[in-house]
């Protein structure tokens, strides 16, 4: 078995790519023996095949791929049961500033407008860190540029008005999604993320990790919409998740709500395994409006 060298100095687009891989790893989304290529990373995450390739080098190294001649990066069947944030690829990366600066914005740290001076006097980072890092929340849709100079913030998802606006939209879009013409379920993403709920719902209290729950959770609605084939509505639910990061009452303890989530969630994967589109539609409304309600 041979693998490739591995850059000295990989970039922050790398880096990144490699910590949402090892992410996908560790909460279950991607089970051991998954086999990860090139091609279906770049159309995941919206990037070139170079980034991946590179990334898949720097998860290996982490011990979560194996590497095989001719076959290529599959997920170890020996990871050891260590959290999240232990696992992260090191190095320099705008990912502790991305962090940081929608944890601050959480709680009202940040104006809704600012300028790479006011960003670059809030924060001891160089000016490429920083510009790397709001173009990647661009990305993500947690700040837009404005014309000339200057950045700003979407409103954040915290009142209640806002947040039954949320839900509403989200109703109306992702249970649509599930009866288009053009949907099409693959069998093998249904069962990695019966299996991601599932690992959740085994965990002990003490295992619990937020950020997980968020990720797995994410993962299963963004995997929906793009069974839909339609670009358009990927998009808005990848825009709401992003909301929903800068939402300050995501629980960091687990809850009986969040248990019913996952339980709801691996419904709406049953009904879509035994290809019942309609009552996955239902199951879907009926999992968002008591979501709402009981926020």
């Amino acid at each position: 078995m041979s693998k490739p060298t591995y850059p000295s100095r990989p970039s922050p687009l790398q880096l990144d790519l490699a910590n949402r891989l090892i992410q996908q790893i560790t909460t279950g989304e991607l089970p051991a023996g998954t086999h990860l290529t090139e091609e279906s990373l770049a159309s995941r995450f919206d990037v070139s095949r170079t980034p991946v390739k590179a990334a898949l080098r720097l998860v290996a190294q982490q011990g979560l791929l194996d590497y095989h001649v001719n076959s290529g990066y599959f997920v170890s069947a020996s990871i050891s049961p260590k959290p999240v944030p232990d696992r992260l690829v090191a190095g320099v990366s705008g990912d502790a500033l991305y962090q940081q600066m929608i944890r601050d914005r959480k709680h009202n740290l940040l104006p809704d407008t600012m300028t790479e001076t006011d960003f670059l006097e809030q924060y001891a980072v160089s000016r490429s860190l920083l510009r790397g890092t709001l173009v990647r929340m661009a990305a993500d849709g947690l700040i837009e540029k404005r014309r000339g100079q200057g950045w700003n913030f979407p409103p954040i998802v915290s009142t209640q008005e806002l947040m039954n606006e949320s839900y509403q939209f989200r109703i109306a879009v992702e249970c649509a999604g599930l009866l288009e013409n053009s949907f099409k379920a693959d069998a093998e993403q249904l069962r990695n993320s019966r299996l991601a709920h599932e690992k959740l719902l085994h965990q002990a209290e003490d295992e619990y990790s937020a950020a997980a729950f968020f990720a797995v959770n994410a993962a299963f609605h963004e995997m929906l919409a793009r069974f839909s084939n339609n670009r358009f509505l990927l998009q808005a639910i990848q825009q709401q998740n992003q909301l929903r990061r800068l939402d300050d009452r995501i629980a960091h303890s687990r809850e009986p709500r969040q248990i019913d989530s996952c339980k709801e969630h691996l419904q709406i994967i049953e009904a879509l395994e035994n290809d019942n589109r309609e009552w996955a539609s239902a199951l879907m409304r009926r999992h968002l409006t008591v979501a709402r309600d009981m926020r």
